[in-house]
């Protein structure tokens, strides 16, 4: 039984510990990787408090500080994610009616640089029939395959790389002033364009994919966080319809996430909706939202969805949004203090 208890004891110490760590605001790997398991920490938070109320003397003080420090580290995990379920208020609204004029849908894709099994995401594709398609790792091999998709997607982006930065967006709609940019990184792009709806509408879309922090790229989240805040204030600068997707190497439930939602304007359809984990799909214990779409107050939702896996370690994650400035959810979305504009300025200086 002290064994027990003392391992308990332990697990305690321990969750706290990972909890806590993310407050700092320290840009190594190692620090900021603890931001993205905060669901699987809830669940072994639950798992431990509950295990306190039934193993502990509940006597002794000293346990009392430890049931107080996991329920209060449950309390923090619990404010991050739970804006991600159904009972949220939404910061995107659902389509009030279809508008095939004013609709965009959009699938986004990280197809996994060694994964060979492109017949199975242009099934996907072929499947939905998305107006724009946007493929992050793609390569020239990708490339190769991607392209039979030319004849019903005209308009294309294409910056083929083997260093797992390679992009594609492939779209039925006509892109205007595209572009690829290296905006922190020289290896790292990022494209751009403003998509031309059916009604003449124009949407400037942002794709984006920045290196994450970690042992094999950089070491610290600073290229990355830099990326984000650039790109924000570029969204922020437009006034007219705006979107940004791609893998952020970050999750919605961190830090720089939520400042780049500060900074931008932009909102979050899976806010009252979902999680929609899209990495790592080979583990289901283990996944967490990588692969982002972020769309200015002008639109609503027609739906959103993980797709299906097709050899990558990333679901894609399609989405159907309707350009209805009048049904907007303007003012639903986070809004940077004093304190956020300061926060973004340190990241690109």
């Amino acid at each position: 039984m002290f064994r027990m208890i003392t391992a308990l004891a332990w697990a305690n110490i321990l969750l706290i510990f990972v909890c806590l760590v993310p407050l700092w605001r320290n840009e190594h790997w190692l620090v900021r990787s603890l931001d993205f398991p905060r669901l699987q920490f809830s669940v072994a938070l639950v798992i431990v408090l509950l295990a306190d109320l039934l193993i502990l003397d509940l006597v002794r003080p000293v346990n009392w500080i430890l049931i107080a420090g996991v329920g209060a580290c449950l309390c923090f995990q619990a404010w991050w994610i739970l804006p991600y379920g159904a009972w949220h208020k939404k910061e995107v609204g659902d389509a009030a009616a279809p508008d095939p004029d004013n609709t965009l849908s959009l699938i986004t894709a990280n197809v996994l640089t060694p994964n060979r099994n492109a017949e199975a995401l242009i099934a996907l594709v072929r499947q939905c029939r998305p107006d724009i398609l946007v493929t992050l790792e793609s390569d020239s091999w990708w490339q190769q395959r991607l392209d039979t998709l030319d004849t019903d997607y005209p308009y294309s982006i294409k910056c083929p790389l083997d260093n797992l930065y390679g992009m594609h967006v492939y779209s039925r709609l006509p892109l205007m002033n595209p572009r690829v940019e290296y905006l922190v990184e020289d290896d790292v792009p990022s494209m751009y364009a403003d998509v031309v709806l059916p009604s003449g509408q124009r949407i400037q879309a942002h794709f984006l994919h920045p290196a994450p922090p970690s042992p094999t790229e950089n070491e610290t989240s600073g290229p990355r966080d830099k990326e984000l805040v650039m790109v924000a204030r570029l969204a922020r600068g437009v006034g007219g319809p705006r979107l940004v997707t791609g893998d952020l190497n970050d999750v919605a439930w961190s830090e720089t996430t939520r400042l780049f939602r500060k900074i931008s304007g932009l909102l979050d359809p899976r806010v009252g909706r979902g999680m929609f984990n899209s990495f790592h799909a080979k583990f289901w214990f283990c996944r967490w939202p990588l692969d982002h779409l972020f769309v200015s107050h002008h639109f609503t939702l027609s739906g959103i969805r993980r797709l299906a896996p097709y050899g990558s370690d990333h679901f894609a994650i399609f989405a159907e949004l309707v350009l209805a400035p009048g049904n907007g959810q303007k003012g639903n979305g986070p809004e940077a203090d004093s304190d956020d504009k300061a926060f973004a300025r340190d990241k690109i200086s």
